[in-house]
């Protein structure tokens, strides 16, 4: 059962009074043998990119996510057949040994999510596309009524789904994507966090009638303002109707290198800083166990960072954020920084940053203050990307394609490029890209000019080309 919480941050450590960190009560699940939520460690997760009907290649790549220090392994389940392989992956591990819980990860297909629950320890849902139809950017409208209606449908398939679940000890995760909203959600409240909201709201609703409690949720956006403001207000709505299940923190989409884990700590950090978040992801385009060591940083950073934020939010001037920090490892320097001032930038406290480092040169330091500046969506020095993380839907060679892409467009300055595996979260989380190269089909691209396709299921041999073709063309305009 939910256990009523004391305190519950929404917006900074100042809600505190003395500016300590302390975490945000929320109930405990029960994932197989995990726990989460409540007085348990926040956990580290990441998700296969291995095709779920592989089951060898599927189980090899989960045994490194745990070597690495993974706690939950999440693979897509896009239809029947994948759901049903998730049986044999989940023997051959346990046979192996190998007890971590899986996850798994629907989109579009309920029945899908019905038969996934029968083997996997925890069952994605997305709002967004789990009974509504995908997003395809018209404009609705409804009567009272009609979204009544609406909302009754999704209750009513909702429902047999949760019952599954109860029967068979199966967890779930709510997990809003902002590149994946209805139309009707859009509809009434627009591209908003309070849209993004209320998209969570409608299921958790359901959840709490029915009294189903073995509950995660998240709400993610590759955009770090969307992100952290969202789940802020998310958790001041739960507070309003009385529910305080573990949230699962990530911004999907970050990209790789050094900018995706900058992006990462900015937006998660934000929230861990604030005592907000039970379990993370930081999603990279790499090797799904690369994000482990970063996830496990960002917790093992949390004190240290919530100390540094509150010292620059007390020496804030001039418009500038001062981070003084000492820390000799350049990697970490980088997290850490990221994750004690993201906040003041996302809350837009100051817009310039000035860190001091007596380890490293300051011509450094400079380029490091402008890549969290871009991170918190503050300023834009260089070409950003979009780049989702890849997984078992992803219909070309992801990372080959991100380096051709970014070496051919590295100069473009200010320029955001979306660089998408599949459509599941393509023209949505590239909303406020200006170019998009999604993944259409095995072997097949589609071009975006931000939310509109130009160009579709061109061969994948001529879409970086044909991408830089259009970005030239409209340059000439």
């Amino acid at each position: 059962m939910n256990t009523k919480p004391t305190d519950h941050p929404t917006s900074g450590l100042s809600d505190r009074g003395d500016g300590n960190y302390q975490r945000r009560k929320s109930s405990v699940v029960r994932i197989g043998r995990l726990l989460m939520g409540g007085d348990n460690p926040i956990r580290v997760q990441s998700m296969t990119t291995t095709n779920t009907n592989d089951t060898q290649a599927c189980v090899e790549q989960t045994q490194r996510i745990v070597e690495a220090g993974g706690e939950l392994v999440r693979l897509t389940t896009q239809g029947l057949r994948e759901a049903e392989n998730l049986k044999n992956i989940s023997s051959e591990l346990r046979a192996q040994g190998v007890d971590v819980p899986l996850a798994a990860d629907v989109h579009f297909n309920p029945n899908v999510a019905d038969v996934a629950a029968l083997y996997a320890e925890k069952v994605r849902i997305n709002p967004g596309n789990y009974v509504d139809p995908a997003r395809t950017f018209r404009q609705l409208e409804y009567t009272d009524e009609q979204y009544a209606a609406e909302l009754l449908k999704i209750e009513e398939r909702f429902v047999p789904f949760l019952r599954i679940c109860r029967q068979h000890h199966t967890a779930i995760r709510i997990g809003v994507n902002h590149g994946s909203l209805s139309d009707r959600i859009m509809s009434r409240y627009g591209d908003t966090p309070e849209g993004i909201v209320e998209s969570c709201m409608e299921f958790l609703r359901i959840c709490q009638r029915e009294q189903f409690d073995n509950v995660v949720i998240s709400i993610k956006a590759s955009n770090t303002v969307v992100m952290v403001r969202s789940v802020r207000l998310l958790v001041a709505a739960m507070d309003a109707e009385d529910m305080h299940y573990p949230l699962h923190l990530g911004v999907t989409e970050a990209g790789e290198g050094e900018d995706g884990r900058i992006k990462s700590a900015v937006g998660i950090g934000a929230l861990l800083t604030e005592g907000i978040g039970d379990t993370i992801r930081v999603s990279l385009s790499e090797e799904p166990e690369a994000e482990i060591p970063v996830a496990r940083q960002l917790v093992e950073s949390i004190e240290e960072c919530a100390r540094l934020r509150k010292q620059a939010e007390a020496t804030i001037a001039d418009d500038t954020v001062f981070l003084n920090i000492d820390e000799p490892r350049w990697e970490l320097l980088q997290l850490k920084a990221a994750m004690a001032v993201g906040a003041l930038f996302i809350d837009q406290k100051a817009h310039q940053l000035t860190i001091c480092d007596s380890h490293f040169d300051q011509d450094r330091l400079v380029r490091l203050a402008d890549d969290i500046l871009q991170a918190a969506r503050i300023k834009f020095v260089k070409t950003e990307y979009i780049s989702c993380p890849g997984c078992g839907r992803t219909l070309y060679d992801l990372r080959t394609t991100i380096a051709r892409i970014k070496a051919a467009t590295a100069h473009l300055q200010g320029l955001k490029i979306g660089i998408m595996g599949c459509i599941v979260n393509g023209p949505g989380e590239m909303a406020d890209a200006d170019y998009g190269y999604v993944g259409a089909a095995r072997g097949k691209i589609s071009l975006y000019r931000r939310k509109e396709c130009v160009e579709k299921n061109i061969p994948e041999e001529l879409a970086v080309e044909k991408l830089l073709q259009l970005i030239e063309k409209d340059k000439d305009k």
